[in-house]
């Protein structure tokens, strides 16, 4: 017996609410996550199909053996890694951007996290400038970083 749990398509219906694939599911998906209480609710409805694999075989073996901060924080840059990775592929050459940028992301998650920051009591369009402001700011850091690095 196949358990729904664990199948794609009971995690996208999860996430958003509308089976995959059907009309309005990515316009759900973006107004899910920019309308998310915190970071980490932001991440839960960002791209769910990718959040899925991630999920599965990166955030959940990594737990096994190291404490949840370790496992997000290794699939946020995993996840970085293969952004990179495609980058390469299309361009011949990378500069680790996306895995720098995706390390602030994590980071930020899990700061956000412990410092209990909640979004709960904004509306959604303050709620989704946050969210916005978190992404830019990480992007913008692992820039600078980047810059300095090179």
């Amino acid at each position: 017996m196949h358990d729904s749990r664990n199948s794609l398509r009971a995690f996208v219906k999860l996430r958003t609410g509308l089976p995959i694939g059907a009309k309005g599911s990515l316009q759900a998906s973006l107004v899910k996550a920019f309308g998310a209480r915190s970071p980490a609710g932001f991440w839960q409805y960002w791209n769910p199909i990718f959040g899925f694999y991630l999920g599965r075989y990166i955030f959940t073996p990594v737990k096994r053996f190291c404490p949840p901060a370790i496992a997000l924080l290794t699939t946020f840059i995993a996840c970085g890694a293969l952004h990179d990775f495609v980058t390469f592929l299309v361009r011949g050459y990378t500069h680790f951007l996306f895995t720098a940028w995706f390390f602030w992301l994590g980071v930020g998650v899990l700061l956000a996290h412990t410092a209990k920051l909640s979004f709960s009591r904004f509306g959604f369009w303050v709620r989704a400038s946050c969210h916005a402001a978190t992404i830019l700011s990480c992007l913008a850091l692992a820039r600078v970083l980047q810059w300095a690095w090179i």
